[in-house]
């Protein structure tokens, strides 16, 4: 149609989508932990994610965040107000010098919580999908779950430990052993992971295509279309890699 408004087609109904956050991320409110670890700091747990960008909004307190990646080793220190993200790959860890509270985003949104991330484990624990799984679980028992995450948090430093003394006499190359761990790791969940992300990232992608066609052609069927959602985090907090995390369910 090119004589604007909308198509006679079109009924101005709402969209029967899903409808998540604006470019299909997934975000919670991080606070990390304040444990002591062997090195003398306090934080969580080393990882990457193998497809997912990540990104960091700190909201309070201080710290600051440790990374290997292709760009070699660093540190940045971490204050209310700072932005920071990363691409998959790059091994993060963060720590916490006081209170330090974070809303996280991340790309692909469902990804990341199917097991996106993977732990920096010695790489005896990276052996396969089972061997990993044994390492990273936490149990059923809520009264179980603090001394087992933190148990988890430790066996991921060890590893981290390794790794960065690896890349530090080799550069990143030290971090390709690890990546072709993670990727065997999680190859029998590609499949449902690419479900997810045509479900999801994908359909939004090509969503905005439709509406950017649609304008141009002075269609405004989509914008009759338009809703409003809001929703309250879930009451308890989830025992996350890093800290102890603020959810939602922006999928429904």
């Amino acid at each position: 149609m090119g004589d604007g408004g909308v198509s006679e087609r079109a009924e101005p109904t709402a969209s029967a989508r899903p409808v998540g956050l604006p470019g299909a991320v997934s975000v919670s409110v991080l606070r990390v932990f304040d444990w002591e670890t062997d090195d003398g700091v306090h934080g969580g747990s080393p990882h990457f994610h193998t497809v997912s960008r990540g990104g960091y909004v700190v909201i309070g307190g201080s710290g600051s965040v440790q990374t290997l990646g292709a760009e070699g080793s660093a540190t940045t220190p971490l204050s209310r107000g700072d932005l920071v993200w990363f691409t998959p790959g790059t091994v993060h860890r963060l720590v916490n010098d006081g209170d330090l509270e974070i809303v996280t985003l991340m790309q692909n949104a469902g990804l990341p919580e199917a097991g996106d991330a993977v732990l920096t484990f010695p790489l005896e624990h990276l052996a396969d999908a089972a061997t990993y799984a044994a390492a990273h679980a936490l149990p059923d028992d809520p009264a179980e779950r603090p001394a087992a995450a933190r148990t988890r948090r430790d066996l991921a430093l060890r590893g981290y430990a390794e790794l960065s003394a690896a890349v530090e006499d080799r550069g990143p190359a030290a971090l390709v052993p690890y990546y072709e761990r993670a990727a065997a790791i999680v190859r029998d969940r590609l499949p449902g992971w690419g479900d997810l992300w045509r479900e999801g990232p994908l359909a939004d992608a090509e969503e905005t295509g439709r509406q950017l066609t649609a304008l141009a052609d002075g269609d405004v069927t989509h914008l009759t279309r338009a809703v409003f959602r809001a929703q309250r985090a879930e009451p308890d907090e989830a025992w996350g890699m890093c800290g102890r995390l603020t959810v939602w369910r922006t999928g429904a």
